[in-house]
């Protein structure tokens, strides 16, 4: 079989870089086709500066190992210089300054997004103290790999890093309830949604980066933080559910500072954008959706002393809850129970209660527990009913307790 003629150095060097047609780097080198085809040529031209500048950043080569060769009396451009990100160190590997024999094919971004994306559905089920230890082994092999793949290949390593970064923080703050750790996972995930130039997810990033000034008093801090996040998502060109989402986040952070007509108000816009639908939701925005919004106005409902709206709403959640939504079903059931302690129905709050520990002895999920114990606290003025009695045998039970502890 006949080899392919032309500079098979520069389409090598292309193809490992993820740009599979001439189309897509010249689209990425702001050239026209016609350019990367004369580049790829059996005689290729020598570039000016400015483009010799972009093509051995986009790259990761050197002119002379693209297949290029200097004019005579000209000297050969220098390998590539990617600016050093302000990174903390050990956050993210350093970028190369030059190609070295351990580049990675471009499979290597599929196989490893394959893993990130086998981690997001295995959040929903998997104890996540199991699950931890292994998103965090997976985003430091994300690490490893970002200085030894360019272009695309590279952009897509980091975008799945990214990802895998925002689901340890995930883990951290809603699963483990270790909010500083959480906040520094977070910065890795932005720094490495960063290096994608991935607007969208890194404004999923600041908007989680918001929970944890909101759940410490700090609605000031978690209100610009948001800013920052919108601000991402309008550069990217959201989705509806992105937005109605920041919308929810946002309402969330108002509630718990006392302004939960502010809360309503934003909850209402994001049932406007919803209402007329949205088929451009991204893959990782799977902790969202119409039934996890009326979840957020039920809560807020609560929060507002509406109880019997919230009541109706937060039963209409449940009854509408995927089943594999565990997680969220014992949020659910301790806001139900939370509405019945404060109709003065200690029984009824204590069946929600007893439910939603049913359910967390299936699926842990610390934010859950957050609600039952908000939910014995305002039952303490029926500590001696059987009802809480009986509650209280279930939640300081030794299994219970030492999950909770060991958790």
């Amino acid at each position: 079989m006949s080899q392919p003629a032309g500079n098979t150095r520069l389409r090598a060097a292309r193809l490992a870089a993820g740009y599979n047609s001439q189309q897509a780097l010249a689209s990425a080198l702001d050239v026209g086709v016609r350019q990367v085809r004369r580049w790829e040529s059996e005689a290729p031209p020598w570039p000016h500066p400015d483009l010799q500048e972009r093509l051995t950043r986009t790259l990761g080569q050197t002119m002379e190992a693209l297949g290029f060769r200097a004019p005579v009396g000209r000297d050969s451009a220098p390998g590539p210089r990617r600016p050093q990100r302000a990174s903390a160190p050990g956050v993210l590997a350093a970028v190369p300054a030059h190609a070295t024999a351990t580049m990675q094919p471009p499979t290597v971004a599929t196989d490893y997004e394959s893993v990130t994306r086998a981690h997001r559905r295995l959040y929903w089920s998997v104890a996540p103290a199991t699950l931890h230890p292994a998103v965090l082994a997976h985003a430091a092999l994300g690490c490893a790999l970002l200085p030894e793949t360019v272009g695309q290949t590279r952009a897509s390593v980091a975008s799945a890093l990214a990802e895998s970064w925002l689901l340890a923080g995930r883990i951290e703050f809603f699963d483990l309830q270790e909010p500083e750790r959480a906040a520094a996972t977070l910065l890795r995930a932005l720094q490495a949604a960063g290096e994608a130039d991935d607007q969208l997810l890194g404004a999923a990033v600041l908007a989680h980066t918001a929970f944890i000034p909101a759940w410490d008093g700090r609605r000031d801090d978690a209100v610009q933080r948001l800013v920052a996040a919108r601000t991402y998502a309008r550069r990217g060109s959201a989705s509806a559910m992105l937005l109605a989402w920041l919308d929810a986040v946002e309402a969330e952070c108002e509630t718990r500072a006392g302004n939960t007509r502010t809360a309503l108000h934003l909850i209402g816009h994001a049932e406007d954008l919803l209402a007329g639908g949205d088929d451009q939701v991204p893959e990782w925005l799977d902790w969202f959706s119409h039934v996890r919004l009326a979840a957020f106005r039920g809560h807020t409902e609560l929060r507002t002393g509406h109880l019997p709206q919230a009541r109706a709403t937060l039963t209409a959640v449940l009854d509408a809850l995927p089943a594999d939504e565990e997680k969220q079903r014992s949020v659910i059931l301790g806001d139900l129970a939370a509405v019945e302690a404060a109709a003065g129905s200690p029984e009824a709050a204590c069946e929600h209660a007893l439910s939603a520990l049913d359910q967390l002895e299936r699926t842990w999920y610390a934010t859950g527990m957050a609600r039952i114990r908000d939910v014995r606290r305002a039952l303490a003025p029926h500590q001696h009913e059987p009802c809480v009695r009986a509650l209280d045998e279930r939640l300081y039970g030794w299994s219970t307790t030492v999950s909770a502890l060991a958790r």
